[in-house]
């Protein structure tokens, strides 16, 4: 199913910033027109995932022409150059995407001895599952600040 919300796009000196007013002013960026939408698309696929996630409500997107690109420039202190910023509708399949790029699973051999394996399969543990529980605890909840 497609989700399709307007953001703001601001050209300045360093290339572009992407600003989704309806998402708490959920923002990106990209050195081109063709990065920055790239990365809106992931930014707001990301997003509505997480938030789907954690069954936060997910508020609708306002109607395009509700957008007052000035006023979020404003807000975020961002620059605002009538030639160089407007409004337009990113839209991503969000089921899709997560698949793709955020849920999307390899294949990697590990070695363990033989007993421990045992011992795993006898308590029907899920190595996969179980590596990924660690891997993910030993390196996202020991590296945030």
């Amino acid at each position: 199913m497609l989700t399709m919300y307007p953001a703001c796009f601001y050209k300045d000196n360093d290339g572009y910033t992407a600003i989704f007013p309806d998402l708490d002013n959920l923002g990106t960026c990209g050195d081109s027109l063709k990065e920055v939408m790239e990365m809106a698309i992931d930014c707001l696929a990301g997003r509505i995932n997480i938030m789907k996630s954690d069954g936060e409500i997910i508020p609708p997107a306002s109607n395009i022409a509700d957008i007052d690109i000035k006023k979020v420039a404003e807000d975020l202190d961002l620059k605002f150059e009538k030639e160089k910023s407007f409004v337009n509708i990113v839209s991503v399949d969000v089921d899709s995407y997560a698949k793709e790029n955020f849920d999307k699973k390899i294949r990697k051999s590990v070695s363990i001895p033989v007993w421990l394996n045992d011992l795993a399969i006898e308590n029907k543990v899920n190595l996969s599952q179980f590596l990924s529980d660690a891997l993910f605890q030993k390196l996202v909840f020991t590296n945030t600040p």
